[in-house]
């Protein structure tokens, strides 16, 4: 068996979140068999649910933001073990949301989240890339500036 075909398909949303500065706001994880890493804000839909409104959901539940997501900016297909030590194939939607507030609000994370979620802040594209910990998607910078020069061009 293939070590691709052990692994749970995940279907998830994630969220490019900036704020008026142009800084995205990233989550650090921390569990039990991983190094420290820093990823968006987002996860798996839930069953039946769509990668828009899982996108709505995960921005709430994990920001204290509610907000249209718009429409889906980016895709990433990625492999990793999750904090459960479950094997997946995450297919990720990205959605950019621009939040005019740097706060956000954590209390409607679930207990899953509270036990891997260690930390949030946000990054400027510089900060990005002086990082020492991972960040994650690995190509967060040229998501962000494909967005930008995209947002130019309109």
């Amino acid at each position: 068996m293939s070590t691709a075909s052990a692994r749970v398909e995940r279907p998830s949303a994630r969220i490019l979140l900036l704020d008026g500065e142009g800084r995205v706001l990233l989550f650090r994880f921390s569990f039990e068999g991983r190094e420290p890493f820093w990823a968006t804000p987002g996860g798996a839909l839930d069953p039946g649910e769509d990668y828009a409104a899982g996108a709505r959901r995960e921005l709430f539940e994990e920001t204290g933001i509610e907000a249209d997501c718009g429409v889906e900016v980016a895709r990433r297909l990625a492999d990793f073990v999750g904090p459960d030590g479950i094997p997946v194939r995450a297919d990720e939607r990205y959605f950019l949301v621009r939040a005019d507030r740097g706060e956000t609000g954590t209390a409607c994370h679930t207990g899953l989240e509270r036990r891997v979620m260690r930390g949030w802040r946000w990054f400027s594209h510089s900060e990005i890339a002086a990082h020492d910990e991972p960040i994650f998607p690995e190509q967060l910078l040229a998501m962000l500036g494909r967005i930008e020069r995209k947002g130019a061009e309109e």
